[in-house]
């Protein structure tokens, strides 16, 4: 199937070369329209936090808010209050504004800061506003608020409207940055790799159709459930690393077979038959993987599981597809090499000494992997809003400035919504003022009719272990009437109750498509099991790295960072997901080399160390391509892309040379020719369905 699908490309190569440009140009038209689709709010879910704040939208006779604080100046000053005025009696007049609350005009004391010299303005826009009159109305409100500053004080604006738009702006330019960064960098190291410009260019043309095809598709599934700004990040980063890693396979094996004397389309059906084979068991397990993103209730996880499962099935139709065509329209500008025969060298030479000694190689490298992963049990789950956000961000300098300016007031308080009048649940919120841990329970603000509001202010970390468990509390001990308890501690904890929950299916489904990739390239159900244990140690140690470079705060300099205090609650799950699939990629390609040698009738040692040999230059430069993209992204200004990215950097890394380079041989020393063990029924399906190369 394999080989008659790349003649076909290579055959019509014109036709599916004309059919990719036109696809791609209309992918990054539809693609691009996803920014406008973001939303930070926590929608399409059972988790309480998530009805509890589609609830108070459903009831609140207000849409989106813009907010400003005016600080440095005395709130006293009769120019202050002159400006404020008339900037308020304008906003009033503004097409859309449905409520705009300032101290002066309104009497409300809490939104003047304690030492006097700040002040809060709230704009409320009306409700149900289509995307481009909410927009538009909330530029003009912040232009009004912006004009402020000719008071002398400093003005920071912030607010629901402006936060989105914030995290969807930085999501494009840390794409364009991303891309700016890896792009080059994988060209380089492609010249090198190949030993020429054209067949270098051959995986960027891939990876470029991809990640439009990818944001095109993510586009559509915004219309099925809402997606984080993360996910336009996450669909780049994993569009350029698949695709240029399952194109930089197929291209080398293509230089291959015409350096062994095969014509070009011969080649490219020798490629497509066997690195197209392993490519698509890779993209399935891939999509394997990410699809268990899909068994979490939880919205973030959806988007990015969308955003990647995505990217993946157009990286791999891209790859199986767009390369014989390119390949053909080439021609003899893509320079043949000759077959991969030397056994003997410096992989060769490791393998050797790590087979004399196995058993110390791995128990130095299974330590030194669980020293690494030890961090990890500190970790402290966040979600970190406006501060994922660059430090320059107006939302970011709006919180700070308010939490300077206003001690006491917790910017993501704990929010119940109780179905009863203000009046009705006062008595509630006294009781809940009585709450160890919390500093001030707002008298209930009326959202409707039959609907209040009460603000709970924690003392503390606003999503720490004392903020969970009033959460906690107050589900547990409810008053007489319906209530939901929100708010970012609430969301936090939902996360977290959903991970404990789906997590072991989710593993479940990664561990179950590993296990049947690596039987259908090896026929064993030894080294499948093996490669789970050695993936696992390899996750643990990018996920101690995670926390000692950003929760410890050791990398804030040179990643341009202020630490949180703690990792954002989804990126451990996106790591485990997205990096046991693309480990896959190393995995069946050094294998199946070591498989057809071993078949082919040379000693299990002798195959291992041959295979290394012969595969480590390639392996080397897929997983430098890969730290290299993952890295670009990284360099970004979203918190949680640069998490990301470093993990996934780290777990290649460590993948590609502590895993495959010594204890993949020391584990097959070890067991010999009992790595090659399947049950007889096993053996025979395994032959009669011929799944391997």
């Amino acid at each position: 199937m394999f080989e008659r699908l790349g003649r076909a490309c290579f055959r019509h190569r014109r036709m599916v070369a004309l059919a990719w440009l036109i696809a791609a140009i209309a992918f990054f038209m539809a693609g691009y329209r996803v920014f406008d689709r973001f939303t930070t709010e926590y929608r399409g879910s059972h988790m309480e936090s998530v009805a509890g704040s589609n609830r108070m939208e459903e009831v609140s006779a207000y849409g989106s808010e813009v907010s400003a604080v005016l600080a440095g100046r005395p709130v006293s000053d009769p120019a202050v209050e002159r400006a404020v005025r008339r900037t308020a009696g304008d906003l009033w007049r503004t097409p859309h504004v449905a409520r705009v609350r300032e101290p002066y005009g309104t009497g409300d004391r809490s939104l003047i800061a304690p030492d006097g010299r700040a002040l809060l303005v709230h704009v409320d826009l009306a409700k149900g506003l289509p995307d481009k009159a909410e927009r538009a109305a909330a530029d003009a409100v912040a232009d009004r608020l912006d004009d402020l500053d000719a008071t002398g004080a400093e003005v920071r604006l912030g607010g629901t409207e402006l936060e989105r738009r914030a995290f969807a702006e930085q999501s494009q330019r840390d794409i364009e940055h991303g891309e700016m960064v890896a792009l080059p960098l994988t060209l380089l190291v492609m010249v090198f790799v190949f030993g020429g410009l054209f067949a270098a260019g051959l995986p960027i043309l891939a990876a470029l159709g991809s990640i439009g095809g990818g944001l095109a598709v993510l586009y559509g599934f915004s219309f099925v459930t809402d997606l984080d700004p993360d996910a336009a990040s996450v669909t780049t980063v994993l569009g350029l690393g698949v695709c240029i890693d399952y194109a930089l396979l197929l291209v080398n094996r293509y230089r291959e077979e015409r350096g062994a004397g095969l014509g070009a389309e011969d080649a490219v059906g020798r490629m497509m038959a066997t690195a197209g084979r392993t490519v698509g068991w890779s993209a399935l397990t891939v999509c394997a993987s990410v699809s268990s993103l899909f068994v979490f209730n939880v919205p973030t996880f959806r988007a990015l599981g969308a955003a990647a499962l995505s990217v993946v099935l157009v990286a791999v139709v891209a790859s199986l597809t767009l390369i014989p065509a390119l390949l053909g329209l080439a021609g003899r500008r893509v320079r043949a090499s000759p077959a991969v025969t030397a056994d003997d060298g410096l992989f060769a030479r490791l393998a050797r000494a790590t087979r004399r000694r196995p058993v110390l190689t791995l128990v130095v490298v299974a330590v030194v992997l669980l020293l690494a992963g030890l961090p990890f049990l500190s970790a402290e789950p966040r979600l970190s809003r406006v501060r994922a956000l660059p430090a320059d961000a107006g939302p970011r300098q709006y919180e700070e400035t308010v939490a300077q300016r206003f001690p006491g007031r917790t910017l993501d308080p704990i929010l119940i919504v109780a179905e009863a009048p203000a009046a009705n649940a006062a008595p509630y919120a006294a009781s809940v003022a009585a709450e160890p841990g919390v500093t001030r329970a707002k008298p209930p603000e009326p959202l409707a009719p039959r609907w209040s509001l009460i603000e709970v202010h924690v003392a503390g970390d606003p999503q720490g272990t004392a903020a969970r468990d009033l959460v906690r509390t107050l589900r547990a001990d409810r008053p007489g009437f319906r209530t939901w308890v929100t708010g970012s501690a609430a969301v936090l904890e939902d996360n977290m109750h959903e991970i404990r929950r789906a997590l072991p299916w989710a593993a479940g489904c990664v561990t179950i498509a590993m296990f049947v990739l690596l039987f259908g390239m090896t026929g064993s159900l030894l080294v499948p099991l093996k490669a789970i244990v050695m993936n696992t140690l390899s996750l643990g140690a990018s996920f101690g790295v995670l926390v000692w470079v950003f929760q410890d705060g050791h990398g804030e300099g040179p990643l341009g960072f202020t630490s949180p205090g703690g990792i954002e609650v989804w990126v451990p799950v996106l790591v485990f997901t997205f990096a046991f699939g693309l480990s896959m990629d190393y995995e069946v390609f050094l294998l199946s080399r070591i498989k057809e040698l071993h078949d082919g009738g040379v000693p299990n040692d002798l195959a291992v160390e041959r295979g290394l040999q012969r595969t480590a230059r390639i392996i080397t430069s897929a997983a430098l391509l890969m730290i290299i993209v993952f890295g670009g992204f990284a360099t970004g200004q979203l918190l949680g892309i640069k998490e990301l990215g470093v993990a996934l950097a780290v777990a290649v890394a460590v993948d590609a040379t502590l895993v495959r380079c010594l204890l993949v041989p020391a584990t097959m020393t070890l067991l010999g020719e009992w790595n090659w063990w399947a049950p007889g029924p096993l053996r025979r399906l395994h032959s009669r369905l011929r799944l391997g190369e």
